[in-house]
């Protein structure tokens, strides 16, 4: 057997797993963290039940030797699983990258060209890639970008309103982010219903952490919420989404913040935490079920964003198939899915209350039998859809 091992580096952490090139099944998972920190950690989990160490992980090159050790000693082996490709997540590609790409030097000097597009993601990835191709030198290595799926958009999506020649000196425009699961979802969406890819009008909402909504004709992004960067959209846990650009140039004069300052503010101290003192939508639904105010206009205001997307890309597409729920908040919060879609019978949106009340983790119809869009609950898969592009660029690249 063959696999894939896909990758998905941060700063001082990262994540991997496994994947069987031809079942598509996960093989093993595992998580390295804690990297330049005396009290490293390392889970894995694999054929024997999940293992955890800890141990100085000075840098990612000793983070992936953690990582082999513990392939060695609880399996599987990658020598009876030999790699077709280590599949790298990449968070922005800029308009470069629109295609999952086999790492060369040039593409690791152009994904650290597109840093100053995203600081926080860009040089952690590539030290990711970096590491990885010293454990695994004889491997190709493929840039899976988040961005390469909304390169579809049209000049009028994703173009801002600002000095032009501004805009193209600083690559300011909408890139939009989340792409592999938009992807993921809205093909395993069709072929859940068993119609046509290039039938189907659809909106796909990744609400985690981190939200975004996409409006997918065809199969191809014609737009989506996150822009230059992803803080733009929707609320998210700690990101504040739409704002008006005035209300920066306000706090800058008014309460004297720095670049910094906004920065820091507008990404780690807004969106739910914000507005409620609580970063996660577990914890501001049960402060709000306790009658915290704050935690319900917190609600309210994420609610009130997410129909405002979608009425929207309703009318952008010209009508509207099939509307999909998906990530962590997406897939299990069924009070949010009953909250965002009251109200939209005028769009031909009927929600079933059993159907949206039931617990599975499973692909899954909630509309009722009559509403004219079909809504889902599909789990999201990027690991899956990173093994399945980098599989992909590799079999393209020697003509196999």
């Amino acid at each position: 057997m063959s696999a894939v091992l896909v990758v998905n580096s941060g700063s001082s952490s990262f994540k991997y797993q496994l994947i069987d090139s031809e079942s598509e099944e996960s093989l093993a998972s595992g998580l390295v963290e804690r990297i330049g920190e005396q009290n490293g950690r390392t889970t894995h989990r694999g054929p024997n039940g999940t293992t955890e160490r800890t141990l100085e992980i000075p840098d990612h090159t000793a983070g992936f030797r953690a990582m082999l050790d513990a392939f060695a000693a609880e399996g599987p082996s990658l020598d009876e699983n030999p790699l077709d490709a280590v599949g790298h997540r990449v968070v922005h590609g800029g308009k470069r990258f629109f295609e999952p790409t086999i790492v060369t030097p040039l593409v690791e000097i152009n994904i650290e060209d597109l840093s100053d597009l995203a600081p926080l993601h860009n040089p952690a990835n590539l030290q990711g890639i970096r590491a990885a191709k010293k454990a695994f030198p004889d491997v190709p290595h493929v840039a899976v970008f988040d961005t390469a799926f909304h390169q579809t958009l049209a000049p009028e999506a994703y173009t801002y309103a600002i000095d032009a020649g501004l805009a193209e000196r600083h690559r300011v425009r909408r890139y939009g982010f989340h792409g592999t699961s938009h992807k993921y979802v809205s093909e395993t969406a069709a072929a859940f219903l068993g119609r046509p890819l290039s039938d189907l009008r659809q909106i796909v909402l990744h609400l985690g952490n981190g939200a975004s909504a996409c409006a997918i004709d065809g199969g191809r992004s014609v737009e989506t919420s996150m822009g230059m960067t992803p803080l733009e959209g929707l609320v998210m846990g700690t990101r504040s989404g739409d704002l008006d650009p005035a209300v920066l140039v306000h706090l800058a004069r008014r309460a004297q913040l720095s670049t910094d300052d906004l920065d820091e503010l507008l990404n780690r101290r807004s969106g739910l935490l914000g507005l409620s003192g609580r970063g996660d939508m577990r914890d501001v639904r049960q402060a709000a079920g306790r009658g915290d105010e704050r935690a319900r206009l917190a609600l309210d205001v994420t609610v009130h964003r997410l129909k405002h997307y979608i009425g929207a890309y309703t009318a952008l597409l010209g009508g509207l198939d099939v509307l999909t729920f998906t990530a962590g908040v997406g897939e299990n919060d069924a009070a949010l899915r009953a909250e965002v879609l009251t109200g939209l019978e005028v769009l031909g949106i009927r929600l079933d209350p059993e159907r949206n009340a039931s617990a599975s983790r499973e692909a899954r119809v909630i509309s009722a039998d009559d509403s004219r869009v079909t809504v889902l609950v599909v789990p999201t898969d990027e690991e899956l859809e990173i093994s399945r592009q980098s599989l992909q660029a590799v079999r393209e690249s020697t003509g196999s």
